[in-house]
């Protein structure tokens, strides 16, 4: 099991931790991440993107001059592609580009991720991560204190004084044991996670 010292909001070390190797320490299935970090982006897509064909531009309904003749090339149609105005060539169309992942999948791509932050070394826990009020100046001091500029602050469940101060803050986001998944895991460089956080997700996953 990795050993990792846990801090006070003040950045100072007050104890350490074991991690459970079952959430903290499995190897690392790159196959299984990548899979779930484009689930999770084609998931998020609308699709709604569209063009018209040539059959559904209006106009071009006469052929613009005679087959032959002209000392131009022959046409059929003003709303061809080749002409301005005229229909797109494989236009795109409304369309779903979500798929399934396996809940099995899911888990061990979300677990491969956090084991990858132990590996690197990226983890930081803190004993406990609350704010007195609503202030962003004040989350800004707590990542200074630990010496953390982009990171994803996991909590153990709502925690509304914290989630606001860090709102405003580009680099962070703040998120609950629940809501935490592959892809926002591996976009911040350093997993901010609170100690009862830590536990949760050992009661959850392990």
């Amino acid at each position: 099991m990795a050993n990792v010292s846990v801090y006070n909001i003040e950045g100072k070390e007050v104890g350490s931790i074991e991690l459970n190797d079952a959430v903290f320490g499995v190897e690392v299935n790159e196959h299984l991440v990548h899979m779930a970090v484009v689930n999770q982006l084609a998931n998020n897509r609308q699709g709604t993107q569209n063009a018209k064909t040539r059959s559904e531009v209006s106009g071009g309904g006469r052929k613009p001059w005679r087959q032959k003749g002209t000392g131009h090339a022959r046409q059929g149609s003003t709303r061809a592609p080749q002409w301005t105005g005229g229909g797109v060539v494989f236009a795109p169309k409304p369309r779903d580009y979500s798929f399934k992942m396996n809940k099995k999948e899911k888990k061990l791509a979300l677990l491969s991720a956090l084991s990858s932050k132990v590996a690197d070394s990226k983890i930081v826990v803190l004993d406990e991560f609350k704010l007195d009020e609503i202030k962003t100046k004040k989350f800004v001091e707590v990542m200074n204190n630990i010496k953390v500029d982009k990171a994803l602050v996991v909590l153990e469940g709502e925690n509304k004084n914290v989630v606001l101060s860090g709102r405003n803050v580009p680099t962070v986001k703040v998120t609950a044991t629940n809501e935490i998944n592959t892809f926002d895991v591996l976009k911040y460089d350093t997993l901010v996670v609170t100690k009862a956080a830590v536990e949760k997700l050992e009661e959850v996953y392990a």
